[in-house]
């Protein structure tokens, strides 16, 4: 496996949308009490959504790409923060495949390259309270829990997170 990381294009934004549909169906079928809610809001769904949101972010937003041999793999998406100080890692998404190889803490230092460049004093993130995977990976990246949480929904299912915060 030969991973690079570049910066997304326009191009890129149908295949982010189709991975981030798949990348969320397995990440959070277990948090969901109706799993099969990700059928329901198919990849041409997420597609649309970010082909938009880079319509209107691109200037303030970044997202790195990660690919092996031409296929998208992963990504992950950094910009400012509501949080007074911060700048924010709104994601890190991999193929479900590619879970474990070591391309999602390649995005992780690529982004927090990235978030030290937006001038703020630290990171921060969101992630489901439950999604134990996620945070120890996010853990053994250095981040941590800042006591801050807050209710959000996934699929319409109002969920907990917790937000973790990363000195930059």
């Amino acid at each position: 496996m030969t991973v690079s990381l570049r910066p997304a294009t326009a191009d890129d934004q149908a295949g982010v949308g189709a991975l981030h549909h798949r990348s969320r169906a397995a990440a959070y079928a277990d948090q969901l009490d109706d799993p099969g809610s990700f059928a329901a809001r198919g990849p041409e769904m997420f597609v649309e959504w970010w082909v938009e949101r880079w319509k209107w972010e691109q200037e303030t937003h970044r997202m790195i790409v990660a690919e092996d041999a031409g296929e998208l793999i992963g990504f992950s998406y950094i910009g400012p923060s509501e949080t007074a100080g911060a700048a924010e890692l709104y994601a890190i998404h991999l193929d479900p495949d590619r879970i474990g190889t070591g391309v999602g803490r390649l995005l992780m230092i690529r982004a927090l390259e990235e978030l030290a460049d937006c001038g703020a004093g630290r990171a921060v993130l969101w992630v489901l309270e439950g999604n134990k995977v996620a945070r120890r990976f996010y853990e053994r990246g250095g981040w941590t829990p800042d006591g801050a949480t807050r209710v959000a929904p996934i699929n319409d299912q109002p969920l907990p997170q917790v937000r973790y915060c990363h000195p930059l």
